[in-house]
């Protein structure tokens, strides 16, 4: 990793983790229902998980689905299975009560975390950061930069979202308004698929 590709990667890593995606809406719709505090787990899994997901994706986990296509296709119709399952689950969540209760729970740390292996966007970001910005001479330690870099920048990107859905919170005093918001990140979410769903059924 020379010093002229680190600002280049550092940009991949910025532009790619704060524009929209599964993770950052998710995450708006948490801050949105829950509040920030309450969504830091959901966060940190984010973050972590899919540093370490950059890491094991170009140590050659990669490999292993240019081998076994059928792998690939396969996790192509698993996240959009659950993508549209939490769609649903984001459109019904409401806001918190007066009690504090709400109907649904946050997204867990190892549920944000596993939730990587599925998302489409992630499997971009991480093939096309450890392809492009990890030089195979010293590859390992050029991957564990990628990694690295990847977990400074994402965490800060992410939470914006978050603190973005609290802002609405505070705005959305009426029930039905939190509703309206969630039903559009549901939607969102769903709009997102449609590149991959597009593959899916060219590959039929």
């Amino acid at each position: 990793m020379t010093m002229a590709l680190l600002p280049s990667l550092a940009l991949f890593c910025f532009v790619s983790s704060i524009t929209p995606g599964p993770n950052n809406l998710m995450l708006m719709s948490s801050g949105l229902t829950f509040g920030f505090t309450r969504t830091i787990p959901h966060m940190l899994g984010v973050a972590l998980g899919f540093t370490f997901m950059v890491v094991l994706v170009g140590l050659g986990i990669d490999v292993l689905f240019a081998a076994v296509p059928q792998l690939y296709v396969a996790l192509k119709i698993a996240s959009v299975i659950y993508l549209l399952w939490l769609a649903v689950k984001i459109a019904m969540a409401g806001p918190v009560s007066e009690n504090g209760k709400v109907a649904s729970q946050p997204l867990s740390f190892l549920g944000a975390a596993a939730f990587q292996w599925i998302n489409p966007k992630a499997w971009i970001m991480a093939v096309t950061a450890t392809a492009v910005y990890a030089p195979k001479e010293s590859f390992v330690f050029n991957v564990l930069m990628v990694a690295l870099v990847f977990g400074i920048i994402n965490l800060p990107c992410i939470s914006v979202w978050v603190t973005f859905g609290t802002i609405l919170r505070r705005w959305l005093h009426r029930p039905i308004l939190v509703h309206v918001v969630n039903i559009a990140m549901a939607l969102a979410l769903v709009a997102s698929l449609q590149p991959i769903v597009r593959e899916l059924w060219a590959a039929l």
